[in-house]
């Protein structure tokens, strides 16, 4: 199979060299990606089709097809690196965040023991999702009382007397039976073999398809349902199988989720692909949660809308800040969260910021009556060893309504990144925070 790597925004041309693509491997690949409901998207799409090569856009992860596939990692330096990361360093970043936005709980000292230098994301997802699933199913696995109805010779339950004395009428050997039966056959255990079903045929690491098949024989017994067919909806998660919860979230990654899409279609094609965006917002919002726990303030994502514009009574144009702080009913800040990169101010004294992005922060203070709004980026090497902390006043000098633009250091360890944004919260509202009552 051809596997390639690049980073986002990055061209791969056509050719037969191991920096390039055959050009029918690339058709397939862009089919792939043409099914995922990131494509479409303008210059959000996930590739660019062109006449000489492939180009990445802002949407990252794998791509896969029978006979290729093309791993799109995204660019996250850490400050003092002199040089672009290698790519399993990036992987590992990327496994990271996802961790922290999907509350996975991968120990950070583990993230290096997941993936190995020829490991690609998807193998590393695999590797996690199965040796996890197969030391919980050592254990035991879950199991209810399911409805089961059957024509048995002896009573067993309850007595279905219409289709006893319909049906069975003639064959009164036999009882037609409504019981409860203890069964393993239930709609978390499904959606688990469906993971390992759907990952033996992406798997190509040997470790991976030696555990997966370990995993196919465990769930011999469990139903087999496509991806359609399963009842997620059905699935509770309570004190008698609450250590499943890790697991059940990775396998919404693997089979679909909020952050990411996946498909497959009739060319056999899969994408498992991440909008960086969104992942970047909810990694950040997970981080200030923790940074804030214990105190008066409360992050909320995605909230807010309210409009811009009324027409009588009617609302038009409504607002969807990436995240709100909240001091009781007051909302003491809004941030920003964009993925994007941040000029060193010596080389543009704007840092390459977004005039529209200032406008939307402008508009956030007025209409959400919000003195201090934020746009955050993530920091890289260029900008040196320190975060960037650039605090300007709104509308006039010495306005009580300002804006700070900031970066955070996503290649940091979760416990590091903790303390830089709270720090950073708290020294933009103004010093120390009250813990709550």
């Amino acid at each position: 199979m051809i596997r390639r790597t690049i980073l986002e925004w990055q061209h791969l041309p056509y050719g037969e060299a191991p920096d390039q693509i055959p050009e029918g491997a690339a058709s397939g690949l862009a089919i792939a990606a043409s099914a995922s409901s990131f494509a479409g998207r303008g210059g959000d799409g996930v590739l660019e089709h062109g006449r000489k090569s492939l180009r990445a856009r802002g949407i990252v992860g794998v791509l896969a097809t029978p006979d290729a596939q093309l791993e799109i990692l995204p660019k996250i330096d850490a400050p003092g690196e002199n040089h672009t990361a290698n790519d399993s360093v990036l992987r590992h970043r990327l496994v990271h965040m996802l961790g922290v936005a999907l509350n996975l709980r991968i120990e950070e000292a583990g993230i290096a023991r997941l993936g190995h230098q020829s490991d690609t994301l998807l193998e590393i997802l695999i590797r996690l999702f199965s040796a996890r699933l197969l030391n919980t199913v050592r254990n035991g696995m879950p199991r209810q009382y399911m409805g089961r109805s059957d024509d048995l010779p002896a009573l067993r339950g309850r007595l279905n007397t219409k289709r006893q004395f319909s049906v069975l009428a003639t064959h009164p050997e036999r009882l037609a039976c409504d019981f409860d039966e203890l069964s393993a056959d239930i709609p978390l255990n499904q959606v688990m073999k469906a993971t390992v079903t759907h990952m033996s045929r992406l798997a190509r690491a040997s470790d991976n398809q030696r555990t997966l098949r370990e995993l196919a024989f465990a769930y011999a017994g469990i139903s087999d349902l496509t991806l359609a067919e399963l009842n997620w909806d059905g699935i509770t998660l309570d004190r008698t199988n609450q250590r499943w919860g890790d697991l059940l979230s990775l396998a919404k990654l693997l089979l679909g989720s909020r952050y990411q899409a996946t498909s497959s279609g009739r060319t056999g094609g899969y994408a498992l692909l991440f909008e960086m965006n969104l992942l970047f917002e909810e990694y950040v919002a997970r981080i200030l949660k923790m940074a804030l726990a214990g105190t008066e303030l409360r992050v909320s994502t995605q909230g807010g809308h309210r409009s811009c514009l009324y027409e009588g009574d009617v609302g038009r144009f409504r607002t969807k800040p990436d995240i709100i702080i909240r001091r009781g009913s007051e909302i003491v800040m809004i941030i920003d969260t964009k993925w994007k990169t941040m000029t060193p101010k010596i080389d543009d004294p704007k840092q390459g910021v977004s005039q529209g992005d200032v406008y939307q922060l402008m508009a956030y203070s007025q209409l959400y009556n919000c003195r201090k709004t934020m746009l955050l980026y993530p920091h890289h090497s260029g900008l040196g060893n320190e975060a960037e902390r650039h605090t300007y006043d709104i509308a006039v000098p010495d306005s009580r309504n300002t804006l700070t633009l900031s970066t955070v250091d996503v290649a940091a360890k979760a416990r590091l990144c903790t303390i830089e944004l709270g720090q950073l919260v708290r020294s933009s509202l103004g010093g120390i925070v009250p813990a709550r009552a």
